[in-house]
């Protein structure tokens, strides 16, 4: 209320100020220095201060993942409280699985937590104004910044306003279950022609309900897209468009249909009929069945914790045959963002920096998030032994790879959502015979652009 008075007074001051200076003849020069001084001074009020105080307090935190990110986020917040034993945090957290249509709902009423980690896309889909998420350079003397290099934060820079900070960079890379494969007595594929020869030879020696590779209907429009690029050499998107013809499509839907009909990976249906409600928590991903998955490199823990014991999980490698081109793409895996409508920024902010700034909170968290982008927290992470050796190796592989850059449309939830986005809709349609090849190819073109261009 007082931040508000004093923000009211002054544009009050500033008004009479010009009309004063219009009565007695002020130039318009001498008015529009008077209206960008009060503007500075208004602006500086906004700014949060690192007076090393803070008010008594409670604070909402929310976030999505496995339960080995949950265990570590709690352990990350009890510490902070025990730091700030006047700030209370309740969390908020579930599996990624209807995650997103709960913090939509949020969003758009204006309940959500005081602070949230928010997928990439998130800040253009529910704050491309600003008015979701607090602008977080007003928290510069709370959260430093200067561990950030200026392109993460750029990614994460909509309508002038810092809105999130980037926790790590992301990307999608295979993961084998190595004991299948030996079972089968083959090796992990390096190549797209081993893994399309491991669908008949698991098939042949382990049976009809083994498959080297298992695919969800996202995984699918991710990994045609690798392949296109691969083959093309060009974005997936360009100013606001699809950069791809409809004949294009179609060979990248040809080679998803291929991986069904080589025994690579099951259809939809079969996955669907598994009665898991995600890949980590199939059981035939636990048992060795399916014995591989295209995965984010931040996941790693997730699969590799999931399996039962005596299996080898393993990080693979992209595949230099699939095109002349390294296709993949990089992307801000995830942020933390303050909502605009919090009573407590300063607070909040508080516990952004703990997270990823600060020596407890980084030791707590270590890389489930991924290889930290704060560069003390790769330090402290790197000094003490807390970089997943699984997420590191699969990290370097997709930062030294992937050439390809990702619109953040391509993950607007009327595209990725299930099961009505558009993604999930050709991509099961594909694969159950609703749609042929150039159906599903125009189908997906049309509801693209149709997103694109809202």
């Amino acid at each position: 209320m007082m931040k508000k008075m004093k923000r009211f007074l002054a544009l009050a001051l500033s008004c009479t100020m010009i009309f004063s200076l219009a009565g007695c003849g002020g130039t318009e020069k001498e008015t529009k220095t008077e209206t960008e001084a009060t503007t500075e001074e208004t602006e500086a009020d906004d700014k949060l201060v690192n007076d090393g105080e803070y008010e008594e307090c409670t604070i909402r935190l929310s976030w999505w993942g496995g339960e080995a990110r949950h265990e570590v986020t709690q352990a990350a917040v009890n510490a902070f409280m025990e730091a700030y034993p006047g700030i209370k945090v309740e969390t908020e957290f579930a599996a990624w699985t209807g995650w997103e249509d709960k913090m939509s709902t949020a969003f758009y009423a204006g309940t959500e937590p005081d602070v949230n980690q928010i997928n990439w896309n998130w800040i253009t889909a529910y704050s491309s104004d600003g008015s979701v998420f607090y602008d977080l350079n007003k928290a510069s003397e709370i959260i430093d910044l200067s561990q950030f290099s200026d392109e993460s934060l750029t990614e994460c820079t909509v309508a002038d306003k810092l809105q999130g900070i980037p926790v790590a960079m992301t990307g999608r890379i295979f993961y084998w279950n190595q004991t299948t494969f030996e079972k089968a007595g083959i090796s992990v594929p390096t190549t797209m022609e081993e893994l399309l020869n491991a669908g008949q030879i698991f098939k042949e020696k382990l049976g009809e309900d083994y498959y080297p590779l298992v695919l969800n209907e996202y995984d699918r429009m991710i990994l045609m897209v690798y392949y296109l690029e691969s083959v093309y050499g060009k974005n997936w998107v360009e100013d606001g468009e699809v950069n791809y013809t409809q004949e294009e499509i179609e060979k990248g839907l040809e080679f998803i249909k291929l991986l069904e009909e080589k025994h690579v990976t099951p259809t939809v249906m079969q996955i669907i009929g598994d009665g898991a409600e995600s890949l980590d928590k199939n059981q035939k991903w636990m048992s060795g069945k399916y014995a591989g998955i295209f995965e984010w490199d931040s996941s790693a823990n997730k699969f590799k914790g999931a399996l039962e014991a005596g299996q080898t999980f393993t990080v693979g490698d992209y595949f230099k045959d699939m095109g002349d081109y390294q296709g993949g793409f990089a992307k801000v895996s995830l942020a933390f963002a303050i909502s605009e409508k919090t009573e407590h920024p300063k607070e909040a902010a508080m516990l952004i920096n703990f997270l990823m700034n600060e020596e407890a909170g980084v030791k707590a968290m270590g890389s489930e998030r991924g290889v930290p982008l704060s560069k003390k927290a790769l330090e402290l992470c790197e000094t003490n032994g807390l970089l997943d050796a699984t997420v590191a190796e699969a990290n370097g592989k997709v930062l030294d790879w992937a050439s390809f850059t990702l619109d953040p449309m391509f993950e607007d939830a009327g595209l990725k959502g299930n099961p009505d986005g558009v993604y999930f809709d050709v991509m099961s349609g594909l694969s159950y015979g609703d749609y042929t090849v150039e159906d599903a190819a125009a189908e997906l073109l049309d509801g693209i652009n149709g997103v694109l261009s809202k």
